[in-house]
């Protein structure tokens, strides 16, 4: 149907604007239109800021996402792709998670960390909300599975962590500043919290190996961060290592049992 064909060619020009504001926001993140993500807020989000920073070479997963994401806007073009109802499904959330991502970019150039706070938290609950609907109904095809299980798993479970690195920055910028003994107590229930995460995420969007990953990356780089930089902390670097193995068996376990 003629309405049918207008809606969806809407759709992949709303999902390809949304890549490109993506994209945009991206080079003001990395710097090259802006100031670094780690030099904004007066270096609050640097990897050396708090106890939940993951160390800097935990960010190179972002270039697994973008790729998935730009993969994702060429792919949804194709002719065969076009009125597929998976992208009726799913192509707006898409669309919504990369304008978030640019806007928690161009938040934290103006030093906003509440706002960025909100803004990455509306992200996870998207893309939740994204991951979901392919659970609910799941596809077969391969290419499915990468391009979208695969980049928008990657991406939730990365933004899950950040997430929760994030709330701890905005309340030590607020003026939260405990004794060590108490930071690292903070520190393990936060860890602990996002093995409750995960342990969501398997229930509802059953045990995804990418979520899973992206999860385990993230704490891993914490315990990294901790254990061999500033701040460093011992309890807090073990406890995240085990909240990253925590979060694999989890999803191992939650697949045997599919």
């Amino acid at each position: 149907m003629p309405s049918s064909r207008t809606n969806d060619r809407t759709r992949q020009i709303v999902v390809t604007a949304s890549e490109v504001f993506c994209l945009i926001g991206t080079l003001v993140g990395v710097g090259v239109l802006g100031t670094s993500v780690e030099d904004t807020a007066d270096g609050a989000l640097a990897a050396d800021a708090t106890l939940l920073a993951p160390a800097g070479t935990a960010f190179s997963i972002w270039s697994v996402i973008y790729i998935g994401l730009f993969a994702y806007t060429i792919w949804q073009w194709l002719p065969s792709q076009t009125t597929r109802e998976v992208h009726r499904r799913i192509g707006y959330l898409a669309a919504v998670s990369m304008i978030l991502n640019a806007s928690w970019l161009l938040v934290t150039q103006q030093g906003w960390i509440w706002v960025s706070v909100l803004v990455i938290l509306a992200l996870a609950v998207n893309l939740g909300l994204l991951l979901r609907k392919m659970t609910v109904r799941p596809s077969r095809e391969l290419t499915d599975k990468i391009i979208i299980d695969g980049t928008f798993g990657l991406y939730l479970g990365w933004v899950a962590v950040a997430s929760v690195a994030s709330i701890t920055t905005a309340l030590i910028v607020s003026g939260l500043d405990p004794h060590p003994f108490l930071a690292n107590i903070f520190a393990v229930a936060v860890l602990i919290v996002v093995v409750g995460l995960g342990v969501l995420f398997n229930e509802r969007l059953g045990g995804r190996w990418a979520v899973a990953a992206a999860m385990a990356w993230g704490l891993g780089w914490i315990s990294v961060g901790r254990l061999t930089d500033e701040p460093h902390s011992i309890v807090t670097g073990l406890a995240a290592a085990l909240a990253a193995l925590a979060i694999l068996g989890l999803a191992w376990r939650a697949r045997r049992s599919r």
